[in-house]
């Protein structure tokens, strides 16, 4: 597995991460312990050093109404499994959002939240250091400078590695990056997902931020698995995301039977060409797709075996022209109104 420079510190990952959020929350039946620990291990087998995960997740109630495990839990269960290739792998987590006492997502970035987050993060994971702590939305009550102010206090105290942001506008970044360096920027991004090309994207490669491209197989919409929206379980919260539902469902599923197409012109699977596609706009992006399952994440990982030609990747962007796409990338009932654009 290759390794590339996530940003200008010099944190080096793997060219391709594990997304975790499925382990605890949001895809239907949580998974077994057993199977989470063997997707996890295979995962380090397979060179994967960079494990994406967030203090929320596990809080699925929030979300669409229905019992999780609790806050905490992906990364407790990280931490049970991981712990002995502690230094070995990056955990990257996040912190931000938080329950409130009618049980919906708030997001708080006050320096003395920031404090208590790191503190718990720190016992969960089991370590004294976060290798990557991101503050995952903009609390729009508290100036970025001090939530980052209070995030380089922890960095210089030893307590943080690496800082990073999430789905933060550029010139969000630019002020964030001007009171501490940004190491990462993590937002979703993919064929179908493009919102922060000329945004954020394009801040980060002007400022030598890494991009954390989260959802790069658009919820595995990309990958030609699903074919309707009727069999989603009520603890599944595509139920509630604009792009899964009605019309916008099927129009966008005809776009992805044309990348079907085109994938099995190349002999590859149609998520493989879509993580391709994403590797091929530049080492500084590193797409974290979420599995909880080996044998996708071996196909994922085979995705960096494929080189598109440069007419290749035009094809599919083309294919997947933002304006061809049904529906917003998120909904306000999933918290989309915190998102900095």
């Amino acid at each position: 597995m290759r390794s590339v420079k996530l940003g200008s510190q010099g944190l080096e990952v793997s060219r391709i991460g594990l997304g975790c959020m499925g382990m605890s929350q949001s895809y239907g039946d949580l998974p077994p312990f057993e199977q989470c620990r063997d997707t996890l291990l295979r995962a380090v087998e397979l060179g994967i050093t960079l494990f994406d995960t967030a203090d929320i997740y596990g809080a699925a109630a929030a979300l669409y109404g229905q019992p999780g495990p609790g806050f905490g839990h992906n990364e407790r269960l990280l931490a049970k499994i991981l712990e002995p290739h502690y230094g070995r792998v990056t955990i990257a987590t996040r912190f931000g959002a938080c329950l409130n006492e009618e049980g919906k997502i708030a997001i708080d970035g006050r320096p003395e939240y920031v404090r208590e987050a790191c503190e718990a993060s720190l016992a969960r994971l089991g370590t004294d250091r976060l290798d990557l702590y991101i503050y995952t939305r903009l609390d729009p009550t508290v100036p970025i400078e001090e939530t980052v102010g209070a995030l380089g206090d922890l960095a210089k105290a030893g307590k943080v590695g690496y800082i990073g942001l999430s789905e933060m506008s550029g010139d969000t970044l630019r002020r964030a990056h001007a009171v501490h360096p940004i190491t990462a920027l993590e937002s979703e991004y993919s064929l179908w997902a493009r919102q922060h090309e000329t945004g954020s994207i394009a801040a980060c490669r002007e400022l030598g931020v890494g991009f954390l491209a989260f959802s790069p197989l658009g919820r595995a919409m990309l990958t030609g698995a699903l074919n309707d929206n009727r069999h989603f379980v009520p603890t599944d919260f595509r139920t509630v995301l604009p792009k899964f539902q009605g019309d916008n469902f099927e129009k966008n599923r005809r776009l992805v039977a044309q990348l079907e197409a085109m994938a099995s012109a190349r002999g590859v699977r149609p998520g493989q060409l879509a993580l391709a596609w994403i590797l091929a706009q530049g080492d500084f992006i590193v797409p974290i797709p979420g599995t909880k399952r080996i044998a996708f994440l071996e196909e994922n990982v085979c995705s960096l075996d494929i080189r598109l030609t440069p007419a290749e990747t035009a094809d599919l962007s083309g294919l997947f022209d933002p304006a061809a796409i049904s529906g917003e990338a998120l909904s306000n009932q999933h918290g989309g109104k915190f998102i900095d654009r």
